[in-house]
């Protein structure tokens, strides 16, 4: 039997504050504060601590949202940041063709932006649709790459001329500013979010959590082997997938991943091929590919780094390297 136990989360609560201005569109806070609810639950269900503190802030202690809803008890715009707590703040879009940076909550808003100082790991900007055109009023988007909503390119690029805005792209991040499309994409950006903070298997869960699947755009890097063969809605294979990428250098066999899926290894193959489109033992052997390179890009050595996958052997991990197309070779990677 493979005990799936995890070991404590790394790292503390980062504060996620989303700024709410009258009429933000409510999608663009709701889905990915959603995510980062989930993300919690997943990772208490998995015996390690909540990663995310959820805060709502503004310029007004009352707001309307972009559907009608009024919104109550939105707390002051932070005076200062705890001294050693990472933040996100996280900027939305509104209705219409432009954004009004007018109006007195705009204003008090972006003087309120003027003053912080971005940095990776530390304080951190999130924006969704034309949240951007609102970072890039307050300044924070020059010598960066952005993208937002496709109506509001020609807005972005006119309010702040330094950025190089793109086009055609679900999300962007440059540095400690992440940057989205809109919507929908918004979702998607806070999945990449959390899948950097809290893993990729995490990330994989929210997703099936939420019905949605991890989307990119066209020039963005491949999506992650740990969401691969995911977009399906077979809960005991997607268990058996969660404990794979909790725990990848466990003794797997076919019949210890039916034990978790509560089925039998024959079923459990055909689950597998029906749903996921991969046979089990191929899907383990991508995923502790996967573990192995990125402990190889951390410095290990061969050996270490097919230790830490679950590999039985250095030879192991080449014949994998040399069977799923790797391009070079083990110990070319970190060099």
């Amino acid at each position: 039997m493979v005990r799936t136990t995890a070991a404590a989360s790394a790292g503390g609560l980062i504060r996620v504050v989303f700024v709410l201005l009258e009429d933000s569109l409510v999608l663009d806070w709701a889905g990915p504060a959603e995510a980062l609810r989930i993300a919690n639950q997943c990772l208490v269900a998995a015996g390690q601590a909540e990663r995310f503190r959820i805060e709502f802030a503004g310029p007004a202690p009352t707001t309307r949202g972009s559907v009608g809803v009024q919104l109550a008890q939105i707390a002051p715009l932070p005076e200062r940041w705890n001294a050693g707590e990472p933040a996100w703040v996280v900027l939305l879009g509104q209705p219409g063709k432009t954004i009004d940076v007018g109006s007195a909550g705009a204003r008090d808003l972006l003087h309120w932006l003027r003053g912080q100082r971005l940095a990776a790991g530390r304080l951190e900007l999130v924006t969704i649709c034309a949240g951007a055109v609102l970072a890039a009023h307050a300044g924070l988007l020059a010598g960066r790459q952005a993208t937002t909503h496709h109506q509001h390119l020609d807005e972005l690029q006119a309010a702040e001329p330094r950025c190089d805005v793109v086009a055609n792209r679900v999300f962007v991040a440059d540095g400690p500013v992440h940057s989205s499309a809109g919507v929908t994409t918004g979702i998607d950006l806070m999945l990449d979010r959390i899948a950097a903070t809290c893993g990729p298997a995490i990330a994989a869960q929210v997703a099936q959590t939420m019905v949605v699947g991890m989307r990119r755009g066209a020039h963005d890097p491949e999506l992650s082997p740990f969401l691969h063969h995911r977009n399906h809605l077979h809960a005991a294979l997607h268990r058996v997938q969660d404990a794979i990428g909790q725990q990848p250098q466990a003794d797997w066999t076919v019949p210890a991943m039916a034990e978790v899926a509560h089925t039998s290894p024959r079923h459990l193959a055909r689950l597998f091929t029906l749903h996921a489109g991969i046979a089990p033992l191929e899907y383990l052997r991508r995923i502790r590919l996967a573990v192995a390179e990125a402990a190889l890009r951390s410095g290990s050595n061969v050996t270490q780094a097919a230790a830490l996958a679950g590999f039985h052997s250095d030879l192991q991990l080449r014949r994998a390297w040399r069977q799923f197309g790797r391009p070079g070779t083990p110990s070319a990677i970190g060099r």
